[in-house]
């Protein structure tokens, strides 16, 4: 963050100094105190209300006070929030823009207040991140003695508040190192060879966000509404975690389930099962999918069901022991897996927000320009959120996994795209951008060409669906006599959609920089090859290489010379 303050303010005349000196009755008048007034008058806008600026930043904490509730500085006060702090409160507001009860229901200890993700403003020259309040003087008077009792109680409530944050701390660290995974974070789910990664910021806020839960949601659906498929059924749960989607299937009837995993997490699944009184149907086995056997009396399951997705799709490589699981148990003749098959598809993305807070932030931080610092995300795929409006092309599907017959080879791909611009006017692209579509077909079949999958909107009864109430089963399709699963009625296909369009979910979407934005209007193209392989270095990493050239609308000669760039997914 970087703090920008006209000339005349960074020096003080000898007179003044004297002054100061000379008149001791008088109320002496810092630095500080200049710079924050100079803050405190400058426009400003509502927290809220975007569209409205305000002459000062008094004036706008006031609006935001008298017509949403709430308070800025007493919800710093209340919360003993340190400056950082205050900066990713004010932050985090003007970009996810929560409710204001949302902001005044907030307890201190989300996940936000200690993310890096929310220092760099969202609006240039922000003067609410540059003005002091109560609890900033409070933190920066840390280590004086405190004057007077209520300075103290404040001063004790900010000490308990590290201290909890740190027990807190020290408590997820422990979990992750033990298990490598948790309830709360499906996407580090503990694959056959997991071995732990290390923990992204927002990993363990997973289910904090009602975007987050329609993976979760999509595959209890898909269980609960296939009782067809599901009853009577075996099945096997490859990486189950926690075992919710063994639950899920022994809940819709089947027989018998075996959920799988390597890690210490299935010693909790198993106390799960137990808990849930599921331990005559369940059956928790702690090993990798390559080593386990299962009982003599089976010789195939039914279905095999698995959240193994990483960003990009492929990263960390869950699905080969899933590939694997399906070569070794599941029935060659009516065998279905869940997911049936995941498209991968590539898109142009304007990316400007994360442009300039990956790379654009690092070119002024207190007058240096550190922007060496931003040359690695062009090294790096960046896993961020984007807004439907930055996407620039209509969708290219790059890879259709179609999961009852691919093979591990065919995880490393090259293939050809072609991306033409929608931009209504000329715009810069900073960034192709990956995302994934999942698919659940109840009859285990590729589902047809033109199925689009679901886009989930803010509002949408997604888990509604899932548990109705009343504790009613939910309703399954009725099928007609002899129909069986196969038959000429076409099949429920359930999925969820990782795109820009759809609520976010904890893989977000995969964001690869240009080293060179693209400048392009309706009816640029851009051709390209999209090279994606498993890091010889790390098996669980991807490395991806795009080739590309530009074209001008109705030219058939490209703008520029063709352009590669490198990238690590990890």
């Amino acid at each position: 963050m970087s703090l920008h303050l006209p000339a005349d303010q960074l020096h003080l005349s000898g007179s003044e100094s004297d002054r100061t000196q000379s008149s001791e009755d008088e109320e002496e008048e810092t630095w500080e105190d200049r710079v924050s007034d100079s803050m405190d008058n400058r426009p400003c806008k509502s927290l809220f209300d975007n569209e409205k600026t305000f002459t000062s930043v008094p004036e706008a904490v006031n609006h935001d006070k008298l017509v949403h509730g709430v308070d800025l500085n007493a919800i710093c006060s209340r919360l003993a929030l340190d400056p950082y702090q205050r900066i990713r409160l004010v932050n985090w507001i003007r970009k996810e823009k929560p409710a204001p009860s949302e902001v005044l229901a907030l307890k201190g200890d989300e996940s936000f207040f200690s993310s890096d993700e929310y220092l760099p403003p969202v609006l240039e020259d922000d003067p609410l991140l540059q003005t002091q309040s109560a609890a900033w003087s409070d933190y920066e008077d840390e280590q004086s003695p405190p004057t007077d009792l209520a300075t103290a109680i404040r001063r004790i409530h900010i000490l308990e508040k590290k201290v909890q944050q740190a027990k807190q701390d020290l408590a997820e660290y422990r979990t992750f190192s033990a298990f490598g995974e948790v309830l709360t974070d499906p996407v580090a789910s503990s694959s056959t060879t997991h071995l732990g990664r290390p923990l992204r910021d927002d990993d363990s806020h997973y289910f904090q966000s009602y975007g987050e839960n329609v993976c979760t949601a999509t595959y209890a659906k898909f269980i609960m509404s296939s009782t067809e498929l599901f009853r009577d059924a075996i099945v096997l749960d490859v990486g189950c975690g926690t075992g919710i989607l063994s639950l899920f299937a022994a809940r819709a009837g089947a027989r018998r389930v075996f959920a799988v995993d390597a890690s210490d997490i299935a010693d909790k699944a198993r106390q799960i099962v137990k808990d849930n009184k599921l331990d005559d149907v369940i059956t928790v086995i702690r090993d990798k999918i390559e080593d386990i056997k299962l009982p003599d009396d089976v010789e195939h399951v039914d279905v095999i069901i698995s959240e193994w997705m990483g960003y990009a799709l492929l990263y960390e490589f869950m699905l080969d022991s899933v590939l694997r699981a399906r070569d070794r148990f599941l029935d060659p003749e009516q065998g279905v897996m869940a997911p049936s098959q995941c498209r991968m598809t590539l898109g142009l993305c304007e990316a400007s927000e994360v442009f300039k807070e990956r790379v654009g932030f690092w070119s002024d931080i207190y007058g240096f320009d550190l922007s060496a610092m931003g040359n690695d995300v062009y090294e790096d795929a960046t896993v961020d959120v984007v807004g439907p409006e930055t996407m620039l092309s209509e969708p290219c599907m790059i890879k259709d996994l179609y999961l009852p017959n691919i093979n591990p080879k065919q995880l490393d791909f090259s293939v050809p795209f072609k991306l033409v611009s929608i931009a209504d006017r000329c715009t810069k692209v900073h960034a192709l951008l990956v995302y994934f579509d999942v698919f659940f077909a109840e009859d285990g079949q590729p589902v047809p060409p033109d199925t689009e999958a679901y886009v989930v909107c803010e509002g949408d009864p997604v888990l509604a669906e899932v548990w109705p109430l009343g504790g009613r089963p939910h309703p399954s399709r009725r099928m007609s006599s002899g129909e069986g699963l196969r038959g000429k009625v076409r099949p429920k296909v359930t999925n969820f959609s990782t795109s820009p369009q759809s609520m976010p979910t904890h893989w977000k979407q995969t964001i690869f920089l240009l080293r060179d934005p693209i400048t392009v209007h309706e009816g640029t193209t851009v051709h390209g090859t999209f090279k994606c392989r498993k890091s010889e270095g790390n098996s669980r990493e991807l490395d991806v290489e795009i080739h590309y050239v530009v074209k001008a609308p109705a030219d058939e000669q490209a703008i520029g010379d063709a352009v590669v760039q490198i990238y690590k997914v990890r």
